[in-house]
């Protein structure tokens, strides 16, 4: 027997008199291997029929940017920097600054839009520290995100503010096996 999963619309006046409030993940660890097993958790929420974002802040593509969101499936929209490479320094061109500021912008405004039940945010954490994006406005996201959103942030050192309001912590770290 298969049974199908049907998750209502946003839009949709609940008949529960409360709703579950979103949760701030975090996963964090001093090596950047390990975007596949929150990529694996998206997929299946949005498989489940749940609206899920994913945006790296690092990364570009060719065709890329808010303008170019790849769709996986109906409900996973998957958003990357609007230019060709990835950005390991701070030391970046006004044009790639330019690209990940709009990124970001677009990331708040569908957030707030209440367009999406789960967002991962990847390498946030590395934008902030860079001085791409001030810590300041990412709590301030937070806090006004919609209740039921759940946040997903990814990343190495992640800082202590994100931390303390997170609601899980995950640090991934490798094994030493003889």
């Amino acid at each position: 027997m298969v049974a199908q999963l049907q998750t209502p619309s946003l839009n949709i006046p609940s008949d529960l008199p409360y709703t579950v409030p979103g949760l701030v993940q975090v996963f964090t660890s001093k090596h950047r291997n390990f975007f596949t097993d929150v990529m694996a958790q998206a997929l299946r929420i949005a498989g489940q029929g749940t609206p899920v974002l994913i945006v790296q802040f690092l990364r570009g593509g060719i065709n890329q940017g808010h303008e170019h969101a790849v769709q996986l499936g109906k409900n996973l929209d998957w958003l990357r920097c609007g230019f060709p490479g990835c950005i390991d320094t701070p030391d970046i061109d006004e044009s790639h600054k330019n690209s990940l500021l709009d990124l970001w912008s677009y990331t708040r405004a569908v957030v707030y839009e209440g367009k999406y039940s789960l967002v991962v945010l990847d390498e946030l954490s590395l934008a902030i520290n860079f001085g791409l994006i001030h810590e300041n406005d990412v709590l301030d996201f937070l806090e006004k995100r919609p209740d039921y959103a759940d946040v997903i942030f990814t990343g190495p050192n992640m800082p202590e503010a994100i931390l303390d309001m997170a609601d899980q912590i995950t640090e991934i770290r490798r094994s030493h096996r003889p």
